[in-house]
């Protein structure tokens, strides 16, 4: 209740609160002005905790566009990285002493096979003829194809190292794409060249004259070079992920495999392309062959039809070499081969080849193995030659 002076009491039973209405006031206003205080600090707090909640979601997407940019960085950095990592034959420094070891045999033979070959037909005026004018051809695309490879897998195995320039790696699969190419070329004109001498012997000499053997041996060497500037030049434009290649040399669908984009669909159409043309050449071949059989059955003597064969068996044992370990190295899923098959496989059509064709062509030819001889008696290489005794044997 109110008294007469305007005080307000309160009756609390036997306790009695008098409270003037100033002081009601001031208690009223200062809650009032509390209340406001801790709604501008509640808005002051929220403001703030969008502001950090802003800065964190800015903070976010600048990381991803930071990713992302790295991302895009790292692909241009493998496409213009300076260098690529090879597969490795084996971390122990034994194995890879013994690697280097049979990888430097295996190149001396094969360069002493082949080198044998273009000597013994440069210097014996008897093998100035067509075929061994093809064969030489042959030897020195072995020589080079072999050389291409092993010596750099050498060197990485005695150095302890997997790495490869850019541009040795661009080099490396220019001139083996090249050096194949170039090999099946010849061997289809060496079938065209057996064709012609065995099912049409009186037109021998008119069509395969000296000039008409340049210009065929000089059109090999060229598709050869235009394949692999194909090939090379779609392999290298596409964007890499990485650098690491699951082979001991800079092959082709190990290159691919590492691709970011989808010009890769470019190379694997010229492939393709490339391959229709190696296969059209080998059915040539092969049908070439069945005429040539075809004409050796129909001969009376049996001293003619051998002195035929083995002019043709040599060659048809080495396409079918070429062909197969191409064949069964490329013509498999990548995806689900393991990096051991890969070396076996490169190996096998890489490194056979070259090593076994002198061997093919001196252990079926007379002529071959003659001039051979007559190069050791002559002076070129020492009587108690390992070549000699090998070319006794073989005879």
């Amino acid at each position: 209740m109110e008294d007469s002076k305007g005080m307000i009491i309160i009756d609390m039973g036997k306790v009695h609160l008098v409270l003037h209405p100033a002081l009601t006031n001031r208690h009223a206003v200062g809650h009032i002005q509390r209340k406001n205080e801790e709604l501008i600090l509640d808005n002051r707090t929220s403001r703030k905790m969008e502001a950090e909640n802003l800065m964190k979601r800015t903070g976010e997407q600048m990381r991803l566009q930071g990713d992302l940019q790295l991302d895009n960085e790292s692909k241009i950095n493998f496409t213009s990285t300076s260098e690529f990592l090879l597969l490795g034959f084996s971390d122990v420094r034994e194995l890879q002493i013994l690697h280097f070891l049979v990888f430097l045999a295996v190149y001396l033979v094969a360069v002493a096979g082949n080198l044998l070959i273009i000597m013994a037909v440069m210097l014996d005026h008897h093998l100035h003829m067509p075929m061994y004018f093809f064969l030489m051809n042959l030897a020195i695309m072995d020589l080079g194809s072999i050389s291409v490879i092993l010596p750099k897998a050498m060197a990485n195995s005695f150095l302890n190292t997997r790495s490869i320039s850019y541009s040795g790696c661009v080099a490396q699969e220019f001139f083996y794409v090249f050096l194949e190419g170039a090999d099946f070329a010849i061997l289809t004109i060496m079938a065209h060249d057996r064709h012609i001498a065995i099912c049409h012997p009186l037109q021998y000499e008119t069509v395969m004259h000296i000039e008409a053997c340049i210009q065929m041996a000089a059109s090999a060497w060229i598709a050869g070079i235009l394949n692999a500037t194909l090939n090379t030049g779609a392999t290298f434009a596409i964007t890499f992920c990485s650098n690491i290649i699951n082979q001991f040399f800079c092959e082709i669908p190990q290159i691919l495999r590492l691709s970011c984009s989808d010009l890769y669909l470019i190379e694997i159409g010229i492939i393709l392309f490339t391959a229709s043309l190696i296969g059209g050449c080998f059915i040539y071949i092969i049908i070439t062959y069945m005429k040539i059989f075809a004409t050796i059955l129909k001969m009376p003597s049996m001293q003619g039809r051998k002195k035929a064969l083995s002019t043709c068996l040599p060659h048809l044992t080495v396409v079918s070499l070429l062909l197969f370990t191409g064949m069964f190295a490329y013509v498999r899923p990548l995806g689900n081969t393991s990096s051991e098959m890969n070396v076996i496989c490169a190996l096998m059509y890489a490194i056979l080849p070259p090593l076994l064709n002198p061997f093919i062509y001196s252990m079926r030819n007379k002529e071959i193995k003659t001039a051979l001889l007559k190069l050791i008696d002559l002076g070129h290489f020492p009587q108690t030659s390992s070549c000699r005794i090998l070319l006794v044997k073989l005879g």
